[in-house]
């Protein structure tokens, strides 16, 4: 058949045209394919994305029998029974004149169910149940299931199927020594081990004809011990070529590697460099995947002949319409993703529902709804952190006469404080949005005045929303008002330069948070981008290694100064942190040799340092500095004036609910509120 997808060979331009036909959405579960009404809310969700612009979208992952579910109640394809609610979402991308395939995904011993099965009894370290090893007739019958999900998926309408075989789920778990340990011919050389996928590929294109689009998600970076090396990568991308595949896209690291892929402080696009040099070995399109998140990183890589096709997951969350933004030339009103998993991946990891931080309309499409005016209101917005961004832009863009006043002298409020964390500059690109966003919404922006509860009532506003945030709050410990002591807040904003040996108070995310800020060598390392997070995290830059590790290569990161984070609870250090990002902190930490200690009391602060007891032990830590993160207290001082006055008030963010600084929760409460008004 014709390739739909043929090799990129038209050039450039500035306009970002080409990203029309070379942006898919990648596979990203959103916890819609299991709820009630789910597959209307999902039609909803790609079908925003269609009409934005996109060329493809391919659908979280859906089980191709009942033990490849990723827990019990995970969606399948399995009987024609199903096939009704799988039209709803593929009829509603194609109205919208796009393009969708089903991603087909069998967790192996990812599972997290007593009927996970895998090719070797190996538990998972990331679930509890060790699995049952496959017989052979169990192999033939998971390809005959693959085959049958895929005819079942045409007959859904979906326009092709990607065949997930990467991420360390089932037919990674074949592909690699790491989990196979057969002596079958499912197992032992290399071919032997490779037989699954590409019989698979095989199988499906039989059964589907030429028409229909098989992508394959191949492990080109296993990241974990034992993975494949880059001549197997390349064995294996021909051989599933050669069975049938249409398109091949990029998968990086197993969900159980010690190492960083999506996160924010992974470098833009950092892994392309692998797609690339697949490059020429096969004659297939080619789709790099991780950390590409602007319209202009996109169009470089294509440039640079990475590859064929750009597949971004987190980025439509963000902005449904980042596409058509982009080719139309209004690439700085694109709501960007930063990469901080808050929303989307964490959410899903515990069993709730997918949505974005910067975007919370994201997969609640149906339910979060900007209705039209029956009148519109002279609304006051005091505070232009995070949530009153949020209310301010959501409310003018309804309609509403809105004036958003702000003490300092930018927009940000505490975002500004977070993108001064190494690791963290994405948030500038939130920053920027709201400032375009009130430029286009005609919001009257007040920048530098502290706005009085008189003057607010003498304006006469509709409605009045206080967003007047947080300040950190001070424990109650003796000596606390001593030269040493500054708040989290004194640091970053006026970036106070401090002694060799420092403690911090508090080590929950703003702890954290504060300590790879004060590691100078964490600085240079995300200074110098790409080639330092490759030697920090030991990633084979040759991709010679198996499973493209190095650990002997892995530099360390010398410490700058001697650093102790504190906490009173006596639990593990980040508890709290992100399912998906708290390791990564911690592992930071450790590389940066800073001392955690947890179940302490602190006694008092004087001139010899911090003095704190541990299991009735007292300890003087000897330090030049002690920067408080214990967190923040409400800052609600115009509230009652106002109430008094008769006004009707709406406290949102921060000033509703200091109980650490959560941005997303800022940003839906801010959208909400002003969807209601």
């Amino acid at each position: 058949m014709p390739n739909p997808y043929p090799r990129l060979t038209e050039p450039l331009d500035l306009g970002f045209t080409i990203l029309k036909n070379r942006v898919l959405m990648g596979s990203m579960h959103t916890g819609l394919e299991e709820a009630k009404n789910g597959f209307e809310k999902m039609a909803a969700f790609y079908r925003e994305r269609a009409q934005g612009g996109v060329g493809l979208i391919v659908t979280g992952g859906i089980a191709p029998d009942l033990f490849g579910k990723v827990q019990p109640l995970a969606a399948k394809l399995t009987n024609t029974k199903e096939l009704a609610q799988h039209k709803i979402v593929t009829e509603a991308v194609h109205d919208a004149g796009g393009k969708i395939c089903l991603q087909i995904l069998h967790a192996g011993r990812y599972a997290y169910s007593p009927l996970a099965i895998a090719p070797s009894r190996i538990k998972s370290p990331i679930s509890p149940f060790r699995p049952l090893p496959l017989p052979h007739f169990g192999v033939k019958l998971t390809i005959k299931n693959y085959v049958r999900c895929a005819r079942l998926a045409q007959q859904a309408g979906y326009d092709g199927v990607e065949v997930m075989g990467s991420e360390g789920y089932l037919i990674n778990q074949f592909i690699a020594e790491r989990t196979n340990k057969r002596s079958d011919s499912w197992g032992g050389n290399y071919l032997n081990r490779i037989r699954l996928p590409v019989d698979i590929v095989r199988q499906i294109r039989a059964k589907v004809g030429a028409e229909f689009i098989i992508m394959y998600r191949l492990s080109m970076l296993d990241l974990v011990d034992e993975g494949s090396n880059w001549r197997e990568i390349v064995t294996l991308a021909k051989a599933v070529a050669d069975a049938g595949a249409t398109i091949i896209n990029t998968g990086i690291g197993w969900h159980e590697a010690r190492i960083p892929t999506i996160a924010s402080l992974v470098p833009r696009a950092a892994f392309s460099f692998v797609t690339k040099k697949l490059k020429g070995e096969v004659n297939l399109p080619l789709v790099t995947t991780n950390r590409i998140n602007t319209p202009e990183v996109a169009e470089k890589l294509l440039a640079e002949g990475c590859a064929d096709m750009i597949s971004m997951a987190r980025p439509f969350l963000a902005d449904p319409d980042f596409v058509n933004k982009a080719i139309t030339g209004r690439e700085d009103e694109i709501n960007t993703c930063i990469a901080c998993n808050q929303a989307c991946l964490d959410q899903v990891f515990q069993g709730r529902r997918a949505t974005c931080l910067v975007n919370p309309r994201a997969c609640y499409e149906t339910e979060l709804v900007l209705s039209p005016l029956s009148e519109s209101k002279k609304l006051a917005i005091v505070g232009a952190g995070p949530a009153g961004l949020s209310a301010a832009v959501t409310a003018a863009a309804r309609g509403h006469q809105v004036d958003l006043y702000e003490a300092r002298g930018e927009i940000g409020g505490q975002l500004n404080l977070a993108m001064k964390i190494p690791g963290k500059e994405e948030f500038k690109e939130t920053i920027r949005y709201f400032n375009t966003q009130i430029r286009l919404q005609n919001v009257r922006l007040v920048l530098n005045h502290k706005v009085t509860a008189a003057e607010l009532i003498a304006q006469h506003y509709d409605e009045i929303i206080l967003a007047s945030g947080v300040t950190p709050r001070r424990p109650n410990i003796k000596g606390i008002h001593h030269a040493k002591v500054l708040t989290y807040q004194d640091l970053l904003e006026h970036e106070i330069k401090l002694g060799k040996r420092v403690a911090i108070v508090g080590a929950g995310g703003i702890g954290f948070d504060v300590a790879v800020y004060l590691m100078t060598d964490m600085k240079q390392y995300f200074k110098f981008g790409l080639s330092s997070f490759l030697d920090v995290w030991g990633i084979d830059q040759s991709l010679n290694a198996r499973g493209g590790i190095n650990r002997s290569a892995t530099q360390a990161l010398q410490p700058c100064r001697e650093v102790y984070l504190l906490q009173r609870k006596a639990t593990k250090h980040g508890a709290s942190l992100g399912k998906t990002t708290g390791w990564i902190h911690r592992a930071l930490l450790k590389k940066s040799q800073v001392t955690m200690i947890g179940g302490v009391s602190y006694t008092k602060i004087d001139n010899r340092g911090l003095h704190i007891q541990r299991a009735d032990k007292p300890q003087v830590l000897d330090v030049d500095q002690i920067v408080i993160c214990s967190g923040q207290r409400s800052s609600r001082e115009l509230q009652q004036e106002l109430q008094d006055a008769n006004c009707t008030v709406h406290i949102i963010g921060g000033a509703e609910a200091a109980g650490g600084i959560d941005a997303q929760r800022a940003i839906r409460r801010g959208f909400k509120v002003a969807a209601k008004i």
